[in-house]
């Protein structure tokens, strides 16, 4: 997605950020990171945690592409069995449970219900496929048969830690009488618990700035790319002035997804590593069916052996995925066939529940940095990760490119544990500090029960504050919202009036700790409020004007912004403003 602002037909020139200045005047350091997706910068983290001297860039905003396009779960992919993935498996299984540790503020147990309308199918289809290693060919649905014993094998995979209760069983009986809205022939249901990430982006934020935090030397910023490469010194380009300035490395990490391949290409180092699928979701203001999930996500094949998933998100459904071949280079946006399809499962799950394209409030579409996979099933193809490392030049000259295919989001801290480590390796340093355990952001003392939760607010609400407002902040930032309000109670505030949800000092919060590049960061990754529909077009005026004064931007700047955000989220989003002043 381009998020570039054009101004009287030139690209704005704001004045130089602060993140940009210091890659200029200090030009180097042992490590070039590029890409800030949760792996580019859970590495980020880990690396700074090591002492190493580390610099990001990412040419979008932070979590922009497929790490904020994701499904929201954190989860061990039960369905990885049935391709033999066992080590992905367990890898994924413990850091599920870790991160329902370390990040309880946005990672929260899921329970999870697949409704199961045949006893036998996919019983011979399966074995043979994990036998052969045939990965091409028709997905089948899965029966009563294949789901209890992939079930029984994924508790065995999650037996340590103790973080997720054992699955279960119901007939029909027992299903529809927790689930009445279910299609009525159903024959079972199995339930187990995974994890969701209700905010990817803050998330992704989070860990960035545990990085910052954790050594003075490290330095990341947005809305830069790497356009070119000579020897050791890598051609940078501010996205917002588009400026160019040389950064020399002794290793760089291509953490791009998707686009590595492209990446590398701009380096000098053509590479034909990736095959991405696309994946589209929507998002729902529907009441009825929030409640027919009953708090579960709902996990299920379609006949074409497509996984889909329906689970409430606040006050929100969301219903996903696709898995589409796509090439990289066209824009990944949901399509009103997609919505369809989507429109058409729900029916298949919930016959009752009548849903229309007027419930959709949101949309969003990622590309899965997938390896190459030629004829493989898009579905069968491997979520596991490698790297691949290429070393060029010697003495000042030389350079390590190490390149990540692949990768999830359950994952990033052990992917990014193996990547610092290869990094390591090359700069001929140890490793000092473990990340296992270690918490993140403001999951650090975070409540571990509602009522915890309900006296935290309590304990932070008045002097101005609501304790409704505070538990926003708190669903927010986690624990760091008592930064946030102490930064609120330093002066006077005031809340917006389109959105009672932000106010004019936490956006100056946002600006000096979160690098706001544009409007459209705000409503989509520094809040829910575009997932969640509540986007008005008094509200980007509103945030327009609020952010001008932050961000040094004129009035044209401001309409071009409010125009730029209105814009990302038709084209992208397919969200219709209709109060939006013409």
């Amino acid at each position: 997605m381009s998020d570039t602002v054009m101004t009287n037909g030139e690209i704005r020139t704001p004045a130089e950020r602060a993140e940009v200045r210091q890659l200029r005047e200090t030009p180097r350091a042992s490590v070039l990171i590029i890409g800030g997706g949760i792996n580019g910068v859970g590495t980020f983290r880990d690396l700074a945690l090591q002492g190493v001297d580390v610099a990001l860039v990412e040419r979008g905003d932070y979590c922009q592409g497929a790490s904020g396009a994701s499904s929201h779960m954190i989860h061990g992919g039960i369905r990885y069995l049935e391709n033999g993935e066992f080590r992905l498996v367990r890898e994924s299984v413990v850091e599920r449970n870790g991160l329902l540790k370390t990040a309880p503020h946005y990672v929260k147990p899921l329970q999870t219900t697949i409704p199961i309308f045949t006893t036998f199918s996919g019983i011979l289809a399966a074995p043979l496929r994990f036998i052969t290693h045939r990965q091409h060919g028709q997905p089948r649905e899965r029966g009563a048969f294949l789901i209890k014993a992939g079930l029984t094998m994924y508790d065995w995979f999650s037996r340590d830690g103790g973080a997720v209760p054992r699955h279960r069983f119901a007939g029909r009986r027992t299903s529809l009488a927790q689930l009445p809205d279910l299609r009525p022939d159903v024959r079972y249901t199995a339930t187990y618990f995974d994890a969701s990430v209700h905010n990817p982006e803050r998330m992704t934020l989070d860990v960035l700035r545990d990085g910052l935090n954790a050594n003075p030397e490290v330095r990341a910023t947005n809305y830069v790319s790497a356009v070119g490469r000579s020897g050791s010194t890598v051609t940078l380009r501010d996205e917002l002035t588009g400026e160019e300035f040389p950064f020399t490395a002794d290793v760089i990490v291509n953490a791009t997804g998707a686009w590595v391949d492209g990446t590398n290409e701009s380096l000098g180092e053509p590479s034909a590593f990736m095959g991405g699928t696309k994946g589209s979701h929507i998002v729902l203001d529907h009441p009825e069916l929030l409640a027919a999930c009953a708090g579960r996500e709902m996990f299920f094949e379609n006949t074409d052996g497509r996984i889909v998933l329906i689970y409430p998100i606040e006050d929100r459904v969301l219903v996903g995925t696709t898995d589409i071949d796509v090439d990289v280079n066209e824009p990944a946006v949901c399509t009103p066939e997609e919505v369809d399809y989507f429109i058409d499962l729900i029916g298949q799950v919930f016959p009752k529940i009548e849903v229309e394209h007027g419930h959709v409030v949101y949309s969003f579409s990622g590309v899965r940095p997938l390896p190459r996979h030629d004829a493989t099933q898009p579905g069968f193809v491997s979520r596991d990760y490698r790297i691949e490392k290429r070393a060029e030049g010697s003495g000042a000259q030389a350079v390590t490119t190490l390149s990540l295919v692949g990768g999830k989001w359950t994952t990033f801290r052990a992917l990014s544990e193996h990547m610092t480590d290869e990094v390591l390796e090359v700069l001929g340093k140890r490793r000092t500090v473990s990340t296992t355990g270690l918490a993140i952001g403001g999951g650090a003392d975070f409540p571990k029960t509602a009522s915890a939760e309900k006296a935290w607010v309590m304990a932070h609400a008045g002097d101005g504050l609501s304790a409704e407002r505070v538990e926003g902040l708190l669903v927010r930032y986690g624990t760091r919202a008592a930064d946030v309000i102490e930064h609120l109670h330093a002066g006077t505030d005031q809340v917006l009036d389109s959105t009672s949800e932000l106010s004019q000092r936490e956006l100056a919060y946002m600006v000096k700790h979160e690098q706001i590049g544009h409007l459209i960061d705000v409503l989509i990754r520094r809040t829910s409020l575009a997932f969640r529909g509540k986007v008005t077009s008094e509200l980007l005026r509103e945030l327009g004007q609020m952010l001008a004064p932050l961000l040094g931007w004129d009035e044209a700047t401001v309409s071009a912004e409010v125009e730029h955000a209105e814009r990302v989220l038709r084209e992208w989003h397919k969200v219709e403003l209709k109060d939006l002043v013409a």
